[in-house]
């Protein structure tokens, strides 16, 4: 099976936890066939080190060396409407000018300390932008080929069921 055919029954099986425009990007399709927003390098930028604070680099590569800012580009333009689009970039806008107003620098130029603490801010005082950030970055990271060989096990040619192995300690889950 697939990883496409099986991220579709796992959304089917989970009731359509995935909203459909996430679950539309994850399989490569387009349902946004209108107008997109242009997005610039600064944004692009600021989504990478976004993408990063929220899935750094540990003893596994973070969200900024699985490409999961491209990931969340190509879905806001491919899979969701215009207004949308200017939401989610409006509230990426808006973490950015919070930045310069709290710190006098550029998000991307602050240490791990202070994005942390900004991100924090956001998450409370600008919920939907975070969750939709949040969520388009662990699913871009968990699609890559980096979070699925290197986060999650992983088997490229599965072998027989067993529906019930117990996990050693610090085992990390298995990729779709």
């Amino acid at each position: 099976m697939s990883r496409r055919d099986a991220l579709q029954r796992l959304t089917l099986l989970l009731g359509g936890a995935l909203s459909a425009q996430l679950t539309a990007g994850v399989l490569g399709q387009v349902i946004n066939l209108g107008p997109s927003v242009p997005i610039s390098a600064a944004q692009q930028k600021l989504l990478t080190e976004l993408a990063d604070t929220i899935i750094p680099t540990t003893d596994t590569p973070g969200a900024k060396a699985a490409g999961a800012e491209q990931f969340i580009i190509r879905v806001m333009r491919d899979c969701y409407v215009l207004e949308d689009q200017e939401a989610f970039y409006a509230g990426l806008s808006k973490l950015e000018d919070d930045c310069h107003r709290l710190h006098n620098q550029s998000f991307v130029d602050l240490d791990a300390p202070r994005r942390h603490e900004l991100v924090k801010q956001t998450a409370i005082s600008n919920k939907a932008f975070f969750h939709r950030l949040r969520e388009l970055t662990v699913t871009g990271y968990f699609c890559s080929e980096i979070g699925a060989t290197k986060a999650l096990e992983y088997l490229p040619i599965p072998g027989r069921f067993e529906g019930d192995v117990p996990f050693k300690p610090g085992q990390k889950a298995w990729a779709l």
